[in-house]
């Protein structure tokens, strides 16, 4: 049982670490279109935008790369964290707002997908980064 908990938090930090590194760099490839995908929420003004369009795809990388690694792992998941509940704020509130918008996270893969199909994998992105926060087979295992 405990083999299987912990190549299943082995997979989760593998899954999350690649798809944080893919949307960074799909991202910081085009810090314009991300600046303005941000701008679309209407949430900040456009300098602010800019200056996150540049400095979050970096950000994810760094974090997806640290999971991956083990380096800096809680500082990593917690960042992701954050990110995410941010995300999900924002999105809502747009939402509620009428605003149709596309998230960006992913570049063209993610052009096609609902805002109730964006929620769903971004709540399933909380709930992983969660379970890889709290598990405590991982901890132990973290160095390994």
């Amino acid at each position: 049982m405990i083999d299987f908990a912990i190549w299943t938090a082995r997979l989760l930090r593998l899954i999350i670490g690649v798809t944080f590194i893919y949307a960074g760099v799909v991202k910081a490839l085009s810090p314009i279109r991300f600046s303005s995908d941000i701008h679309n929420y209407r949430l900040l003004p456009w300098s602010v935008a800019v200056a996150l369009a540049f400095y979050l795809p970096w950000l994810e990388i760094v974090c997806g790369l640290a999971l991956l690694s083990s380096r800096l792992f809680r500082a990593a998941v917690a960042f992701l964290v954050g990110l995410t509940i941010i995300f999900i704020v924002a999105s809502a509130s747009a939402r509620i707002r009428g605003i149709d918008i596309s998230c960006g996270c992913f570049g063209h893969l993610s052009n096609n997908l609902s805002f109730g199909w964006h929620l769903g994998l971004d709540l399933a992105l909380l709930a992983a980064l969660i379970a890889l926060w709290s598990t405590k087979h991982l901890r132990r295992t973290i160095t390994a």
